[in-house]
Parts: C-alpha cells; structure tokens; sequence
C-alpha cells in the first residue's frame, strides 16, 4: 500500500482533491466561452465531471479496512475454537501417554497459542491423522471419530475465514491502486484545466487567475485565504 501511495500525483486527501476539482470547475464554466478558444468545451467539462463523480463514489481505505476488521475478528473466534478442539483431544492424549513422552509429543500440538495461522492449520491435520493412527489405544480416554470430526471441522471452518480475510487484504490493495489511478486521471485534467485559467487571465484579471491556482496542500490554500481576509479586513 505505501508503494501505491508514493505513485499518487498529487499530495492532496481524496475530498480535497475533489473539493479542488468542483472549484475549478465552476470557475471554468463562467469562463466556458474563453475556455472553447483553447477547445476545451463543454462535452470535456461534463466528462470531467463525470469522472470526479466516479472517483467520489469509490470506496474509501476506512471501508475496506472496517471489512477487513470484522474478518479478521471472525478468524480469531474461528481460531480459538479449533484451539478448543485440539485441546480437548491432548487432554485425552495426555491421560493415556505421559506429555514427555514420544507417543504425546508426535501431535505436536503443545504450543497451540503461539501459532500461526498456517501452523494451527497444519497442527490441526497433524492431530487427527496421528489419532486415527492409535485410535484404538486412546478409546479408553474417549477418544472417537466425533472428537476428531470436531476438530476437522473446525479446521474447516477457520481456513475459510483466513482465506475470506485474505481476499478482504487483496481487495482493499485493488481499492487503494483503483483511487490511485483514477485520483491521478483527475489530478492531470485539473491540471490542463488550470493552466487553461491561468492563461485566459494572465495578466488581465489577478482575481480571476487566482481562481485557477492549485497549491501544495489544503493547509496551504487555508493559509492564502486567509491572508486574503486579512488584507480585505485592513482595507
């Protein structure tokens, strides 16, 4: 994501970008006659418009990251429950075979809680193909087919969830280069249109052409209207 970011065009948040962008356009409209002149007419003005709209429309970084959250929420119930699973069957495992023995240590299931996903994933296969292997000598403990099917389909359970968080991840980077794209598509006609302004007015109307002037940031834009109103106010 950072990669994305560094490609933008434009050091502005996405609102301003847009804010900047009506601005602009509203301008360009009082001055459409004058803009034809450079063959900018109104068909571009409407496509331009158009295209802001689309990228108002896209869904923000806040969105795909609340998805994100609540997926990633549901992974973690899911992993505890596999984890659950598991260790009701090591309880059992551990009544038969001491914990330091090989026999115990075969499931390699006793650091359940530091884990990754993957590893969980692979603890739980482990776990029941090495339990159907001595089922017969665990019996006594309880061990049967339905603790096993609990834990298979618990496994089951949690791979979705991981695999359903992981598209949210990829989705939420599509997101992120989508607005990229489309935030440096309206930037460049922004552009184009400003320079078009400044030009029509250079030189004739400094109100006018200020209109036209695109800065650094919001704060800076901030900064010269306010100096504006305090040189009005001085008046």
């Amino acid at each position: 994501m950072k990669k994305q970011n560094d490609n933008r065009k434009h050091n502005y948040p996405d609102a301003d970008l847009h804010l900047q962008c009506l601005e602009k356009l509203r301008a360009a409209h009082q001055d459409l006659e004058k803009f034809k002149q450079y063959g900018y007419g109104i068909e571009r003005m409407v496509q331009f418009k158009s295209l802001c709209d689309r990228f108002r429309d896209l869904p923000d970084d806040d969105e795909y990251i609340g998805d994100q959250m609540i997926l990633t929420e549901k992974k973690y119930k899911a992993a505890d429950k596999l984890r659950n699973a598991i260790r009701s069957l090591m309880t059992r495992v551990e009544m038969k075979f001491n914990n330091r023995t090989g026999r115990y240590r075969k499931f390699g299931a006793s650091k359940l809680g530091d884990m990754t996903d993957a590893q969980l994933l692979f603890c739980a296969r482990r776990v029941i193909r090495v339990a159907r292997q001595q089922i017969d000598f665990l019996e006594d403990v309880g061990v049967k087919e339905n603790i096993l099917n609990k834990i298979s389909t618990e496994a089951q359970t949690f791979e979705n969830t991981v695999n359903l968080q992981q598209d949210k991840v990829a989705d939420r980077d599509i997101g992120v280069e989508r607005r990229v794209d489309q935030g440096n598509a309206i930037y460049e006609e922004l552009v184009t249109l400003c320079n078009i302004g400044k030009d029509i007015w250079n030189d004739k109307d400094a109100a006018k052409y200020e209109r036209y002037c695109l800065y650094e940031s919001n704060n800076e834009q901030k900064k010269v209207r306010k100096a504006k109103l305090e040189a009005e106010e001085a008046k």
